[in-house]
């Protein structure tokens, strides 16, 4: 008898626990796609939207602005302490159970929020909000993952790669101009008819696959053996972190005893779990993912990633807003084209991933994101709207080729049952990467500056006849618009300071800048430590 000749598996198929063994889902693999991307976009886009509304907020509630900032260190804190223990709660509960209760306490708190008649009350939901929305991730890119054969995960996490870089990038305009033609609360509201519809799709579309259900059904058979010394461990390591981060440049880093005191709870929290977790037999961390070294690479460079794009993502609108006096709408616009830049590029690289080594891929993201931080070095006070959307544009051709490639590349040599970890590490990876950059940066920009205008200060004397004729003429000017000697001199001067001060902040951001640049570069050269990826079949084969 001959043998049947070779076909094509459908491109909804893939091999899940056995060779030969394969799944298929029952819809359409772009609509399940769809039906997933829809909540994360939201739950991304609660990560940003809220920060310009904080003084409407705390006016609203009575609270005072250092006060409402605990809006976005609440959900920033619940949403990173559910993130890698999302892997976890999918095994146990069905990852189609743990995502729709997420989409649920995500939407439900969503309401609460809006409805909030305190800072007390909108700060307890907002964790709550922040809970729901720290699976929401990891769950749809294991859902992809599953979804997807590898040789199209490209296209999947493309579809991902622009509500997760997208969100972020549009969040503080869309929230301004909420804020401006209606109110905050409406910032919470929208999320309502969002999560409906992700529900309602998500029951109709998403099923869990065989190995899902497998190990599901092993948890009720065995017992549910919950390794609480593990959850709290967790906790305790990236709820002290995440506020550490978000509130350290507020009260002077190490300088206060409340940050010492969290970065030191940390630092010991994070070793004992590494610890706890190599030796429970049910981990709530898979740790042991960290012995293949292209997933280890795959997530340090996620890290870095997170932190030139989250960095870059707030330094530019600040310095505009804050430095320059642009409204926080224009400031706001300045990355609404690269966002449409992001929404162009992504599909093509989606579509290379499958076609090219994913390190090439990588590498020349790095290699782009590195010359487009170092022409942002370039940023001056005379920088005018298209220069800075340009820069902007240039950033995101670079973060455009790294983070599809990444997410694709850290699931090769990796079995099928542990997509959901790598899912929940590699999305903390690039979340925390991003509180790291925004924290660090902001830093160097107060640290930096002082520096600088210590420098400037120091060359600027009373004998320098430049200085000397500069404030003379400006004197003159100020005196012709009626002001009296004394006072037009004691003007110039101050508008002197003004602009050294000025030229001083303008420094920092380029330090800042820099820095990135050099990151950047630096990983180039790990690349070459990932095992060469065989495109088209999304395996490693060297």
């Amino acid at each position: 008898m001959n043998a049947a000749p070779k076909s094509h598996p459908p491109l909804h198929r893939h091999a899940v626990t056995k060779p030969g063994q394969a799944w298929t889902p029952r819809h359409n693999i772009w609509l399940i796609a769809l039906s997933v991307t829809i909540a994360t976009f939201m739950e991304v886009l609660d990560t940003s939207i809220a920060n310009v509304a904080l003084p409407h907020i705390a006016g609203g509630l009575g609270a005072t602005q250092d006060e409402s900032t605990w809006v976005l260190t609440s959900y920033l804190v619940a949403n990173a302490i559910v993130l890698p223990i999302s892997a976890w709660l999918s095994t146990v509960f069905g990852r189609k159970r743990f995502y729709m209760g997420c989409v649920v306490l995500f939407t439900a708190s969503s309401v609460m929020c809006g409805l909030a008649s305190s800072l007390s009350m909108l700060v307890f939901f907002r964790v709550l909000q922040g809970a729901g929305g720290g699976g929401l991730g990891p769950s749809e890119q294991g859902i992809l993952a599953d979804t997807f054969v590898p040789a199209k995960r490209g296209m999947a996490f493309a579809i991902y790669g622009m509500a997760v870089i997208l969100a972020p990038a549009i969040g503080p305009a869309l929230g301004g101009w909420i804020t401006d033609h209606y109110s905050w609360r409406w910032l919470f509201f929208i999320n309502i008819p969002a999560g409906l519809l992700s529900l309602t799709l998500t029951y109709h579309m998403i099923q869990d696959p065989p190995y899902l259900i497998k190990e599901r059904r092993k948890h009720r058979r065995t017992g549910l053996r919950i390794d609480f010394l593990g959850l709290l461990l967790v906790a305790t390591f990236l709820g002290p972190l995440q506020v550490m981060l978000d509130r350290g440049e507020e009260d002077n880093w190490f300088g206060s005893h409340l940050i010492t005191t969290l970065a030191v709870v940390a630092a010991v929290s994070l070793v004992l779990l590494v610890w706890r977790e190599l030796v429970a037999r049910r981990p709530v961390v898979d740790i042991r993912l960290f012995r293949n070294r292209t997933f280890a690479l795959a997530i340090l460079l996620m890290f870095i990633m997170g932190y030139v794009m989250y960095g870059s993502l707030v330094l530019m609108p600040q310095y505009v807003q804050v430095m320059l006096g642009w409204s926080a709408e224009r400031a706001g616009m300045v990355l609404s084209p690269g966002g449409l830049t992001l929404m162009l590029l992504m599909p093509l690289v989606g579509f290379l991933v499958g076609k090219v080594d994913a390190r090439v891929l990588i590498a020349s993201g790095f290699v782009l994101s590195m010359l487009a931080l170092y022409h942002m070095t370039g940023l001056d006070a005379q920088i005018d709207y298209r220069n800075a959307v340009m820069m902007r544009i240039y950033m995101n051709l670079g973060l455009a080729l790294l983070f599809v490639p990444l997410n694709t590349i850290a699931y090769t040599d990796i079995p099928a049952h542990k997509n959901d970890d790598v899912s929940s590490m590699i999305n903390l990876a690039r979340n925390i990467g991003g509180s790291v950059g925004i924290a660090l940066s902001s830093a160097v920009i107060v640290t930096r500056s002082q520096v600088h205008q210590h420098n400037l200060v120091m060359h600027t004397t009373g004998y320098d006849l430049n200085l000397h004729n500069f404030t003379a003429q400006l004197a003159k000017l100020l005196q012709e618009r009626g002001l009296s000697a004394a006072g037009a001199l004691t003007q110039a001067y101050g508008r002197l300071y003004q602009g050294l001060e000025l030229q001083a902040f303008t420094m920092a951001y380029i330090d800042a800048f820099y820095l990135m640049a050099l990151l950047s570069a630096a990983m180039v050269p790990l690349v070459l430590l990932m095992k060469r990826s065989n495109p088209g079949r999304g395996m490693v084969v060297g």
